[in-house]
């Protein structure tokens, strides 16, 4: 494997920095060398946040993602921010729900997901970023089994909430079985 470089943008309780933990546990349970570097506004939930998360073989340099090989952008703001920034041949995830227009560039492959939409159809308002992590679990191929998800689900979601680890895995599901 080589090294993959995410960033994961919108705005603060969209759940940016839970799906860059997500990730970046998944990562760890499969023996990857992995950063994660969350980034928030002092308002945290309304304002803007992002996190990086970096998975590879080799030991990781930097925590700092400044041309992401993959952007998840949950809002315009952080599409407007952050598409020119990904590598050429790289990935853009959009929640189609929040964001309207089309991403400009054309060297890059993009998946418009309606994340917010299907999370409020199916009564899992909170869950959009789960939907997005579906797809690009399902695009990447990283964390293909259930186990592999729950284990990382496991670890940031607290005891005390393990009521919700099978209501996460039901919109990895969703995400995972969308078709655009």
């Amino acid at each position: 494997m080589k090294t993959v470089e995410y960033l994961f943008a919108g705005f603060g309780g969209q759940g940016i920095l839970f799906a860059g933990k997500f990730l970046a546990y998944g990562g760890l349970n499969l023996g990857k060398n992995v950063s994660w570097l969350p980034s928030y506004g002092p308002e945290m939930r309304g304002g803007t946040a992002s996190c990086s998360v970096i998975l590879s073989d080799t030991p990781v340099g930097s925590p700092i993602v400044s041309n992401p090989d993959v952007l998840i952008a949950m809002n315009l703001p952080s599409l407007d921010r952050y598409e020119d920034s990904v590598v050429s041949g790289g990935t853009i995830y959009v929640d189609s729900s929040l964001i309207e227009r089309k991403v400009k560039r054309t060297d890059v492959t993009v998946h418009y997901i309606p994340a917010t939409k299907m999370a409020n159809e199916n009564k899992t308002p909170t869950l959009a970023n789960m939907i997005i992590m579906g797809k690009v679990l399902a695009e990447t191929g990283d964390f293909e089994d259930d186990e592999t998800i729950m284990a990382a689900l496991k670890k940031v979601i607290s005891a005390k909430h393990a009521d919700m680890l099978d209501v996460n895995l039901g919109a990895i599901r969703l995400g995972k079985n969308y078709q655009e």
